[in-house]
């Protein structure tokens, strides 16, 4: 997996200068709760965001830190993906480690003792809705018996404008037993509709804000998150 993560690395870095233009994004969030796929990750989260992007390929780090609960587990991914006419596809790297010292070790990769999940994705955009699908493929995600779970998420959002805000829907379900998502077979794990909006500081100035409600039915959770970006 390193080697794969070095290699499309690579390809961008040669090939972009001579077909296009390497674009950076820098940017963070501020959550009042943590909630991944329709399941509660922990308190209110600081998660920064540094990618680079050229040619359909994109390459993003991404984190996230508690912010009133320091126990809570921090994250670091690496996602690298490609994507052309409304189709994208790729593979992220997800290491968490819990706030409880010793903490886990980011250069761990011995199967059954690792803190890294691996998953492969696909998804296509059709401009009214996309749709997308997730599957662990190596790493730290085995069933209760030990067995790899394979664990695999499937996400259709749909984007809309109304009062005068940006919303989207989204449904998601988990395709079978897996102890990372707590189901037990098929499940619906996400329910969600978010609405966004710029909030005017000054004339020249505004902040994106959002809220965002979701419900859990396979663990009969709801939630009410909001955030800041930056």
């Amino acid at each position: 997996m390193k080697k794969i993560f070095s290699l499309v690395t690579l390809v961008i870095a040669i090939v972009a200068p001579v077909s296009a233009e390497v674009e950076t994004t820098v940017g963070a969030d501020v959550v009042s709760r943590y909630i991944w796929r329709g399941c509660d990750l922990g308190d209110a989260a600081f998660q920064p965001t540094l990618g680079v992007s050229a040619a359909g390929f994109d390459l993003s780090l991404w984190g996230s830190t508690g912010i009133v609960n320091f126990t809570d587990t921090k994250e670091f991914d690496v996602t690298l993906s490609y994507g052309i006419a409304g189709l994208s596809v790729g593979v992220t790297d997800y290491w968490f480690s819990t706030g409880i010292e010793p903490y886990g070790r980011y250069f761990g990769y011995k199967e059954k003792e690792t803190d890294h999940v691996f998953e492969a994705f696909l998804g296509y955009d059709l401009g009214f809705a996309s749709i997308s699908w997730y599957t662990n493929f190596a790493g730290n995600d085995f069933k209760a018996n030990g067995d790899r779970a394979y664990s695999s998420y499937c996400e259709i959002s749909a984007p809309f404008s109304a009062f005068g805000a940006d919303w989207t829907a989204t449904a998601g379900f988990v395709a079978s037993e897996s102890v990372e998502y707590a189901t037990e077979g098929f499940s619906v794990t996400n329910l969600s509709v978010t609405a966004q909006k710029e909030l005017e500081i000054s004339d020249r100035f505004s902040l994106p804000i959002s809220a965002g409600l979701t419900v859990n039915p396979c663990s009969e959770m709801a939630y009410l998150v909001f955030g800041i970006s930056f």
